[in-house]
Parts: structure tokens; C-alpha cells; sequence
């Protein structure tokens, strides 16, 4: 049984710089030290391993048989503890590791893409994992820490989360396409008063419900709801195939359904609907800050 070897990297740097001037002047000023503590330093490693690495003579230095075989193996722990320094510093700069992201079925065909995109360029060593999921779905995961941030709509829990707001949108009716209203250029909540809609439910997509309900309220409308859904690529799957219109945000004209015609939707306001960047307060992952300022650049510029 051979004695565990206890040499510390300062050595193995030590030696390798020498190996490579094989002149002690010159591997010591690339050291930043004197001759006699680098001298003092191959000894000890000499002494530890039990070998000669070096040839000394008055006029020149030469590595060993034994020293050609260490120097392989010493360059790549010494590699080795360069690119462990570098990772944990970029884990915490945030500059690589890993980040869960949820997002709703419009932002991943509307902003995703993008944020996914500059994130490859600006922090390539970072480990992006996606999560799609409705907001209310998201506020648990960012509860339980399945995900570090969420695309989601509001409210958010000030309490337990912070959040920025991201988007401002409008609203798009969506129509059959073979629908005679089609030639309509715009709609106001007023004109579906008593007229067939497709509508979102109050619990799985409540956002969109109040918001549409409140939209109606207030013009004094009553459409008349032939169904209920929960994700928007469902009501515009109804709205193709004939059912009735529906009303969605402008991102939705993106997916590009067939069968489907898109017109705009006036309201006060005029971009009434959000999506925040939201995010547990406790939540110490290092890549977090990173990502989060990257994904505000992203629709700032975008």
C-alpha cells in the first residue's frame, strides 16, 4: 500500500513553470517570486513525491524521466483547479449554473424565443429549463422552487414575490374566417351585446375572465357565452372551426391558427393586457439576477 501524496497546487505551479523555462530566473520572475523560495518550493514537492524531477547542474536545469512523466499529469490538475475557479466564479456572477423559467402558452410563442435567444449570446454557460404552465400553476411552482422566475399575469402575491412588469397589450377579436363580420375593421365591446361568444373560465384562466367581463360591464354588453376554456390556442381551435368568435391577446395572432381571422378589439385601455416577471423572494439561486436583467433588456429593446 502506497502512503497518500500531500503536495499543494502552489507546487505543482511551481513545477510546472520551471519545467517549461527550465531556468530558474525565468520561472521565478513569471511566478512573481525570488529564485530561493521557487527553489525552496521543487525541493518540498521533490521530497514529498520521493523523486528527483529536475537535473541541476551550474549551467543548466533538465527534467528527469520521472519529471516528463509528473509534468503531464501536473499541467492538467493545475488546469483542472483554473477551470473549477472560473466555473464557481461564473455560478456566481451568475454567468452560468442553471434557471427554471415558467411561462404561459403566448409568451413561449411571443417573448420566449427572444429572451431564449439573447441568453444564448450574453450568458452562454447558463442552463435555461422551461416550464409551461397557466399563471396560477406558476405561482405554486415558484412557491415549491420548481422554477426561479415566471412569466405570468396578474395579481402577484406582493407578500411572498416580487415582480416587474414586462408587456402591455392589446386585445384582437378573433373570428371564423367565413364569419360575415370579417369585413368589420374593428370592434368595440358594445357590438356583442346578445351575440354568440366563446369565453374564458373564471377558474383556470380567471385573468382573462375578469378582465373581459369587466371590459363588458362597463359598456352595458351581454354576449351570450357558448363555451368556456382555460387556454387560449383551445378558444382559438373553437373559433376555426366555426363555434364563435373570441376575444385574445395580441401576441395570440402569432400562433397563426387556420381558420382564423384577427381584428382589432378597442377598449379603454388601450393595451389592457399584462405579463409580469415575478420571482420568490427568498430565492438565492446566483444565475437569478442575471437572467432577470437580461429578460427586462429583451423587451426593453424589443
Amino acid at each position: 500500500m502506497y502512503a497518500p501524496v500531500m503536495f499543494e497546487l502552489t507546487h505543482l505551479r511551481c513545477f510546472v513553470v520551471l519545467a517549461e523555462e527550465l531556468h530558474f530566473g525565468r520561472a521565478a520572475e513569471r511566478l512573481h517570486m525570488t529564485q530561493s523560495p521557487l527553489s525552496r518550493q521543487i525541493q518540498v514537492l521533490e521530497r514529498i513525491l520521493g523523486v528527483e524531477l529536475f537535473n541541476r547542474t551550474s549551467r543548466r536545469v533538465t527534467l528527469t524521466l520521472a519529471g516528463e512523466t509528473f509534468l503531464h499529469e501536473a499541467r492538467r490538475i493545475v488546469r483542472l483547479s483554473e477551470s473549477a475557479a472560473l466555473a464557481a466564479r461564473r455560478v456566481w456572477k451568475g454567468e452560468a449554473g442553471r434557471i427554471s423559467i415558467g411561462f404561459t402558452a403566448v409568451s413561449g410563442y411571443m417573448l420566449l424565443p427572444r429572451i431564449v435567444k439573447r441568453a444564448a449570446i450574453a450568458l452562454p454557460g447558463l442552463e435555461l429549463q422551461l416550464h409551461e404552465l397557466v399563471s396560477g400553476d406558476q405561482f405554486e411552482a415558484l412557491h415549491t422552487g420548481l422554477i426561479d422566475l415566471a412569466l405570468v399575469r396578474p395579481p402577484v402575491d406582493r407578500v411572498q414575490f416580487e415582480f416587474a412588469p414586462l408587456l402591455l397589450e392589446k386585445l384582437l377579436v378573433a373570428l371564423p374566417e367565413d364569419d360575415p363580420r370579417a369585413a368589420q375593421t374593428q370592434f368595440e365591446p358594445g357590438d356583442f351585446d346578445g351575440q354568440d361568444l366563446v369565453m374564458y373560465a373564471q377558474r383556470g384562466a380567471g385573468y382573462f375572465h375578469l378582465l373581459l367581463a369587466s371590459l363588458f360591464e362597463r359598456a352595458n354588453a351581454a354576449p351570450n357565452y357558448v363555451q368556456y376554456v382555460t387556454q387560449i390556442h383551445s378558444l382559438l381551435g373553437l373559433v376555426g372551426a366555426g363555434l364563435a368568435p373570441g376575444i385574445v391577446p395580441e401576441a395570440a395572432a402569432g400562433l397563426h391558427p387556420r381558420g382564423v381571422t384577427f381584428r382589432p378589439f378597442v377598449s379603454q385601455p388601450d393595451t389592457p393586457v399584462e405579463l409580469h416577471l415575478a420571482w420568490r423572494r427568498e430565492n438565492e439561486n446566483p444565475a437569478l439576477p442575471a437572467f432577470r436583467d437580461l429578460c427586462l433588456k429583451a423587451v426593453a429593446e424589443g
